[in-house]
């Protein structure tokens, strides 16, 4: 008889062995660790030990994970908290910077910002993120359905990084939306592994989010200061 007529037959008949239960215990099969042969009993137990072990490593895992996520969550909500106190383009750029920075360990960050002519004064005109962008990443930009996690940027985002961009080995990409498209927040980190294609980008829409809604608010307040500020007649 051949093994596959034999575990037809087991399959066929499973109240075989209710009716021959002592064979459970005297049938004795190798071990695949040690060679030694054990009962088809101890084998089942050695298998849901085995079995338990895989589960409980990985409910680990999602409790890890599951802490891990509580943890961002205080930080965007503490950043969240930051944007709404700033009242100025200065104000949300140096906090913003801090908060990354310090919460996130992410030290090296740029913005470059469009169609925010209320805000783009005198005084922030000058501002590196006020800087002209090419019509190819304005683009790209807009194209864009979610973040970009990578080791690539363009030859014309990587510069804005300053001496610094030499050192940076991986980059996040997050467009700046309101009604339209307003610009760009990118982070670098000198770590390969800091941002990569496959991650997760929920908590960066998020950030993306949060920055846009800040800006469009200072658009505003800037806006009611210049009508407050304009001659009466």
């Amino acid at each position: 008889m051949k093994p596959e007529d034999v575990a037809q037959y087991l399959q066929e008949n499973p109240q075989f062995f209710e009716t021959y239960a002592e064979m459970l215990s005297e049938i004795k099969i190798p071990q695949p660790y040690d060679g030694r042969a054990i009962s088809i009993s101890e084998r089942q137990i050695s298998a849901l030990r085995e079995k338990n072990k895989l589960l409980q490593e990985k409910l680990h895992e999602l409790i890890n994970i599951g802490e891990n996520n509580d943890t961002i969550g205080e930080k965007m909500h503490r950043l969240a908290v930051s944007l709404l106190e700033f009242n100025s383009v200065e104000e949300l750029l140096h906090g913003l910077n801090y908060n990354l920075c310090e919460d996130f360990s992410i030290p090296h960050v740029v913005m470059r910002l469009w169609y925010l002519s209320d805000i783009k004064s005198k005084s922030n005109q000058k501002r590196a993120e006020f800087s002209a962008v090419s019509k190819t990443v304005r683009i790209s930009v807009e194209s864009m359905s979610k973040p970009y996690c990578g080791p690539k940027v363009s030859d014309e985002i990587k510069p804005w990084f300053g001496p610094d961009a030499k050192y940076l080995q991986s980059f996040s990409i997050i467009p700046l939306r309101r009604k339209r498209t307003i610009g760009l927040l990118v982070m670098g980190s000198p770590d390969a592994e800091r941002f990569y294609p496959d991650m997760g980008t929920l908590y960066l829409e998020r950030l993306g989010e949060l920055v846009s809604s800040a800006l469009a608010r200072l658009e505003r307040i800037d806006l009611e200061q210049l009508v407050d500020e304009s001659p009466k007649i």
